[in-house]
């Protein structure tokens, strides 16, 4: 085994040669030839190769086993290590070839431990919190040992939300539910509580933020096709591309779920989508099916009553099974609400956010079908994980079927990729041109277009057109004309154009 001497200079990791008395050598000689005569019920595992996966806010090492292995990990100081020990085990791979770039291992070092044990030491750049977990075969891998450093204070993304733009946000999402929580608890506003009058802030003209999350990755390759495509690999090409796009277009931001080869949970993609206060989030992938016949792009929303068709439920099931790679978990919670306040914001929630889903995902479906074949022409409703977030409209896009052997060698064409992202681009652009958030920059250019300089009122929390109106002595007729209202729904945080009286 490699690094012996270097071994011998941590104090934990080796304590020294230990003496046995002529009458404790001659039993253990007496005991091992008793043993060597009864059957075996067990055998040392091989680590036959690891595999790393480095990702903004952590790094996962996967350590295949030719049979399972109980392991011990913690954390020595000065310097910072990682220890993992691994009862009757040995090495069979070489770990200098592991490549380490963009991890927080600078160095890995194995050793024997306790004569029939395999202690494997990762010096680390900086503090980690590991944790691990052991995974059981699967149609890909065998026996697994997980081990994942997470680095505290690191956001998962490489370029998080501004600080100003999240506060924005947060004001909007909160005024959203102030409304909300009145509708739903019948509260009514009396006449002797209308607010002084309120000019409006400045108006925060904040980006329009796209969550893009690249399907699967690190030791989940996704679908493969039949010449070998990973469905992980094309499908981040294709995120890559959308990214570009979307960052290219004013008062757009795009937010990578993973910009690399490394796995996030189901559930941790939309809470890192929540965390970065996403308007929008789209998950690409890449179809497959057990016969090669079928091709053509699909586009899902939530169906909050099961699937829509029986190949839409099992594509579900065969997408949410990916979380057992990841072993995370997670959920949304509105512990501070009563049950039935509960229940009744949660079912307004999601059928905005289902209608706002399946409104965007006509966009998109359009927008494919002119640069390739759709699998179905109407937006299927499945229940994918990764769709189940109740607050922020979602999409699942099937760019294409990898089993399929043309689709295949499309998908991994780089024009083809481009013209899949410009569809999807070109979608999300013209849901959110006719339906801007009220502080995003889209929201203030229409309202520029359409009135010029005339003064602004953002709505807040109670308010009525009428008394809106009232207050600032306009018509409510020419209130309504100057900005396009029919009947008598606003929105909190919505700017209306008051004319000139």
């Amino acid at each position: 085994m490699s690094g012996t001497i270097e071994f011998q200079r941590d104090a934990l990791a080796w304590r020294g040669s230990r003496r046995i008395g002529a009458k404790r050598y001659l039993a253990a000689l007496l005991c091992s030839a008793f043993l060597l005569g009864l059957p075996q019920t067990g055998r040392a595992a091989d680590v036959d190769n690891i595999r790393l996966w480095a990702a903004p806010d952590h790094s996962r090492l996967v350590f295949d086993l030719s049979s399972p292995a109980r392991a011990n990990v913690f954390t020595l100081d000065n310097p910072d290590r990682l220890v993992i020990d691994l009862d009757d085990s040995r090495i069979t791979t070489d770990p200098a070839g592991l490549n380490l770039d963009g991890s927080a291992i600078s160095g890995v070092r194995t050793g024997v431990r306790d004569g029939n044990g395999l202690r494997i030491v990762l010096d680390l750049e900086r503090h980690v919190q590991p944790r691990h977990f052991t995974l059981d075969p699967n149609d890909q891998y065998g026996h697994r040992l997980v081990v994942d450093l997470e680095y505290p204070g690191e956001s998962a993304v490489e370029d998080p939300i501004d600080p100003i733009e999240a506060m924005i946000r947060d004001q909007e999402i909160a005024a959203g539910r102030a409304r909300a929580e009145a509708e739903a608890s019948g509260a009514e506003r009396g006449a002797d509580t209308v607010n002084a009058q309120q000019q409006a802030q400045p108006h925060p003209k904040r980006d329009i933020i796209i969550a893009v999350d690249a399907g699967h990755g690190g030791e989940d390759p996704g679908a493969i096709g039949p010449g070998g495509t990973r469905e992980k690999d094309v499908v981040l090409d294709i995120s890559r591309h959308l990214q570009r796009l979307i960052n290219d277009t004013q008062g757009f931001r795009a937010v990578m779920i993973r910009d690399g080869d490394y796995y996030v949970g189901l559930r941790q993609r939309t809470r890192i989508a929540r965390e970065q206060k996403a308007d929008f989030f789209v998950s690409i992938h890449a179809d497959a099916f057990t016969s090669p016949r079928p091709q053509g792009s699909s586009v899902y929303a939530l169906s909050q009553s099961g699937a829509t068709s029986e190949a839409a439920q099992w594509l579900a099931n065969s997408e949410n099974r990916a979380d057992l790679i990841g072993g995370v978990d997670g959920n949304l919670s509105l512990k501070d609400k009563d049950e039935v306040l509960r229940g009744v914001l949660m079912d307004l929630t999601m059928t905005a956010t289902l209608n706002d889903s399946l409104s965007i995902g006509g966009q998109v479906l359009d927008q494919l079908g002119r640069v390739n074949r759709l699998h179905k022409s109407r937006v299927e409703q499945a229940g994918f994980m990764v769709l189940k977030s109740p607050d922020i409209p979602s999409l699942l896009i099937e760019t294409g079927f990898i089993s399929n052997p043309d689709e295949e060698r499309r998908l991994k064409d780089s024009s083809h990729q481009r013209g899949l992202a410009q569809a999807v681009h070109s979608g999300l652009m013209a849901h959110f041109e006719r339906n801007p958030p009220p502080a995003s920059l889209l929201a203030w250019q229409r309202d520029q277009q359409r009135g010029g300089g005339q003064d602004e009122y953002r709505i807040q929390p109670g308010d009525t057109l009428s008394e809106i109106a009232a207050r600032h002595q306009v018509p409510l007729g020419q209130l309504k004309q100057a900005n396009e209202i029919n009947g008598d729904v606003i929105r909190v945080g919505q700017v209306l154009r008051i004319p000139n009286s």
